[in-house]
C-alpha cells in the first residue's frame, strides 16, 4: 500500500531528491531525465511518477522542504539577539551545503524569500518609510554574504559568519 507518509516511501524520496541535487551539481536541470534518477536510486520510473509529476515537481518539493526547514529553525527566534539568529542560519547551511547551493543554482532566491528579515527590529529602528527597499536591500545583500560563503566551501565558521553580518548589519 502506497500510503502518504510511510517509511518507504519516505526513503524513496529522500534517494530521488539526493540523486537531484548530486546531478544538479553537475548539470542544468533540463538535462537531467527520469531516467538518470531512477538509475542513480535504483528505483522503478512508477516510483519516482507516484511522487513527483516530473523534474520540474521534484525541484519544487526540493525547495519547498529547504524553506520548511529553514523556516523552522527560526520558530523560536529572539529578535532581539540577532547574532543567535545568525549564527543558527551560517549552521544550518553549513550543514546542509549541498542544498543551498542547489537551491541557489536553480535562482529560487530570485522568486522566494529564504532569508530572515527582522521586522520587529525594522519597526523599533523606525525604518517603515522606505521598509520594502530596506528589505530588498537586506534580503539581497545576506544572499550574497551566502553564495559567496557556498562558493568558498565555507571555510570560515558559522561564528565568524555570524560576526560578519553582524558587522555589516551594524549600523541598524
Amino acid at each position: 500500500m502506497n500510503v502518504k507518509n510511510n517509511k518507504r516511501r519516505r526513503e524513496s524520496q529522500e534517494k530521488i531528491e539526493k540523486a537531484f541535487v548530486e546531478l544538479l551539481q553537475s548539470r542544468e536541470i533540463k538535462d537531467i531525465t527520469v531516467s538518470d534518477i531512477i538509475k542513480m536510486t535504483g528505483l522503478n520510473r512508477s516510483t519516482f511518477y507516484a511522487n513527483y509529476i516530473d523534474i520540474f515537481d521534484l525541484a519544487d518539493k526540493v525547495r519547498e522542504k529547504l524553506e520548511n526547514d529553514f523556516g523552522t529553525l527560526f520558530a523560536d527566534y529572539d529578535y532581539f539577539n540577532e547574532r543567535s539568529g545568525a549564527l543558527k542560519m551560517f549552521t544550518h547551511i553549513k550543514e546542509n551545503q549541498l542544498f543551498y547551493k542547489t537551491y541557489f543554482k536553480l535562482c529560487y532566491d530570485e522568486k522566494h524569500l529564504i532569508s530572515i528579515y527582522d521586522s520587529k527590529r525594522a519597526e523599533k529602528e523606525q525604518i517603515a518609510q522606505n521598509i520594502k527597499y530596506h528589505i530588498e536591500f537586506f534580503r539581497n545583500g545576506l544572499n550574497a554574504i551566502i553564495k559567496l560563503w557556498l562558493a568558498d566551501g565555507c571555510q570560515e565558521s558559522p561564528e565568524e559568519m555570524a560576526e560578519v553580518l553582524k558587522t555589516e548589519y551594524r549600523g541598524r
